[in-house]
């Protein structure tokens, strides 16, 4: 063990303290109690069964970052994402963006991202692009650590990532401008304005970013846009609408020891819903129609001393749905929900010529059925029980069934109890199932492709406690899961195949909790650890992270501290583990009312690591910029 992860180790033995997944944003406890991930409508998070961690949006923008997922590694136990640069995640080969929970990842489409409610998964490849979650759409996360099926069908049955996305709720206008710039020409720029004037609401957000990043042929650069619009019709009927799109062009160099050329990628992903909301004092539920897109075009590229492709991949991917739910309060201390999920997936495969733009056929590298086309239909109910047995004692009981028009039904069953011995305790035990069905990729393209797969499928049992003292100042919270799964599906590389025959049992603990110190510090950690009987990429044994952050007039200062352990970027024969330890801080100043400043450093100890094999991560990096807001 190095003198670093010793330090880092003793520094958290100092502070034996970790966030709980409901209140990782200490500024807003009592506001973030509340969730709407867990279960459809909102609900108190003490009388759910599952974990559920909450970032609020100072959190998510303390570091200044335009995405979401560095400041979720820090702040969620369990969860990692992989990384290969200081701007950018890219897709295709050496991309990054992975997202993992509890040893099941989001690039294998075994986690579900959503925004507000509504899947983010496209219909050829079936898992999310790390680089449309955007900081700036976002008001609050909630994650679900644990399977979701019974709520959110395939793809959710290691957990959801949900962004809850800005609105107004006050009448009046703000508009917010953030510029910075940094190492490796790195520059980013976002723009919002939100305003509510009666009934109606809305925000709008556009954002530019780009950077060259620390190797030759690795530029990235990205645009998007957010708008949510919303019209009270009453004071129980309100309507809605959101939509974002994010195009963005990244460069793939290869590993260290066998670069690539001419690896590029353009890629452009979108997603648009509307729908309606009713709120009564009993009763309360939600109809929303979406429409998911993505256009990608792939250049593969060549190896050294090889030849460049003549042609490019290219795919269309969409995603059609309608989700219905209403949740009723018959008598006190009972709720019952019950809801339909419709969805039509379907996208296209094919190839280009270079020189011309024409379609070809390029050999077998694209098997999709009806010329390069595949179409999907699921429907699927589910019913939930929540029941208050006594005042300190909830049960939560659900079931879902699924069709899938390619796979078959699927039976989800969930059951669990929250015990609340005190008001400010809560002991919860949870029995869920998990599945996913097999993507278009894995049953019909490139020759591993295999039609006979079916769903995988995982039973989740889970022990939590939470503890809350000092009126909230201090909390802390334990976790105990394992994960028994069946039918994984992997490939057999001596066949060229996809198989159901991946084996997974997972166990482990996750620790965390806050601490607000006066009115001026705040001090956050959490811990997880995660033992695999079969290991699997970028689920590392050990997460830990240490926060502070220090308020005061004007100036804010934060600093988090993580080290990682036993993070595999290779398995079976060749296998490989990193061990490092990442220092991040920011420094800002509220020089007026309308005009801040702040400055930012990140792995200031100058770590030399790899989270992708063969891409090794930048040394210390830096930033400045300006708030500005109207």
């Amino acid at each position: 063990m190095n003198i670093k992860t010793k330090l880092t180790f003793a520094f958290a033995a100092a502070f034996p303290v970790v966030l709980p997944a409901e209140t990782v944003d200490t500024t807003a406890v009592e506001l973030q109690s509340v969730v709407v991930t867990g279960t459809r409508g909102q609900a108190d998070v003490r009388h759910l069964p599952m974990t559920v961690s909450v970032v609020g949006r100072d959190v998510l923008t303390e570091h200044q970052r335009t995405n979401i997922l560095p400041t979720l590694t820090e702040h969620v136990p369990g969860l990692f994402t992989t990384s290969r640069g200081v701007l950018g995640y890219g897709v295709s080969g050496g991309a990054a963006g992975g997202i993992s929970v509890r040893g099941l990842s989001g690039g294998a489409g075994q986690l579900l991202v959503l925004i507000d409610g509504q899947p983010q998964y496209q219909g050829v490849y079936g898992h999310p692009i790390a680089d449309s979650y955007l900081t700036l759409m976002a008001d609050r996360v909630e994650v679900v650590r644990g399977p979701a099926s019974v709520l959110y069908g395939s793809n959710a049955m290691g957990g959801v990532v949900n962004i809850v996305t800005r609105a107004m709720h006050a009448d009046g206008v703000r508009t917010d401008v953030n510029l910075g710039a940094g190492s490796w020409g790195t520059f980013q720029a976002e723009a919002s304005n939100q305003l509510r004037a009666g009934r109606f609401s809305s925000t709008v957000a556009a954002q530019y970013q780009r950077s060259d990043n620390h190797r030759p042929r690795m530029g990235f650069e990205q645009y998007g846009g957010h708008v949510r619009l919303g019209c009270d019709l009453s004071r129980q009927w309100s309507l809605f609408a959101v939509g974002n799109v994010t195009h963005f062009s990244a460069s793939n160099p290869g590993e260290e020891a066998t670069p690539m050329y001419e690896a590029d990628q353009w890629i452009t992903r979108g997603a648009v819903a509307v729908g309606v909301e009713n709120h009564y004092e009993r009763t309360s539920g939600r109809l929303s129609f979406y429409d998911n897109f993505g256009t990608h075009k792939i250049n593969d590229g060549y190896a050294e001393g090889k030849k460049p492709q003549t042609d490019l991949f290219r795919s269309t991917d969409y995603l059609l749905g309608v989700a219905w739910y209403q949740s009723v309060r018959p008598w006190d201390g009972t709720r019952l929900t019950v809801g339909l999920d419709y969805q039509h997936i379907y996208g296209r495969a094919y190839y280009t010529d270079r020189a011309t733009g024409d379609e070809v056929v390029a050999g077998q590298r694209i098997k999709m059925k009806q010329a390069g086309q595949s179409h999907r239909n699921e429907l699927a109910g589910y019913v939930e029980l929540r029941q208050d047995l006594t005042s300190w004692l909830t049960l939560d009981a659900a079931v879902r069934v699924d069709r899938h028009s390619v796979s078959g039904t699927e039976w989800i069953p969930q059951g669990g109890l929250a015990v609340r011995p005190t008001g400010q305790s809560e002991l919860k035990a949870m029995v869920s199932k998990g599945f996913r069905n097999p993507s278009m990729r894995e049953m019909y393209l490139y020759p591993p492709s295999t039609e006979e797969l079916e769903p995988e499928r995982l039973m989740n049992y889970e022990l939590s406690w939470h503890h809350s003292l000092g009126n909230g100042a201090f909390t802390y919270g334990l976790n105990l899961f394992y994960l028994k799964g069946s039918n994984m599906i992997v490939t057999n590389t001596a066949l060229r195949r996809n198989e159901n025959s991946g084996p997974l049992e997972n166990k482990g603990f996750e620790l965390e909790a806050a601490w607000r110190v006066g009115s001026h510090w705040t001090l956050t950690t959490n811990h997880s650890y995660l033992d695999m009987k079969h290991p699997v990429l970028a689920a590392p044994r050990y997460k830990g992270y240490l926060g502070a952050t220090f308020r005061h007039q004007q100036l804010t200062a934060t600093a988090g501290l993580m080290q990682v352990c036993g993070l595999y970027t290779a398995t079976g024969d060749n296998e490989r583990k990193e061990h490092f330890t990442l220092l991040n801080a920011t420094v800002g100043y509220q020089l007026l009312p309308q005009l801040g400043l702040y400055v930012k450093g990140e792995n200031l100890l100058a770590q030399r690591y790899e989270i992708n094999a063969g891409f090794p991560m930048p040394r210390a990096t830096f930033m400045a910029g300006v708030n500005v807001r109207l």
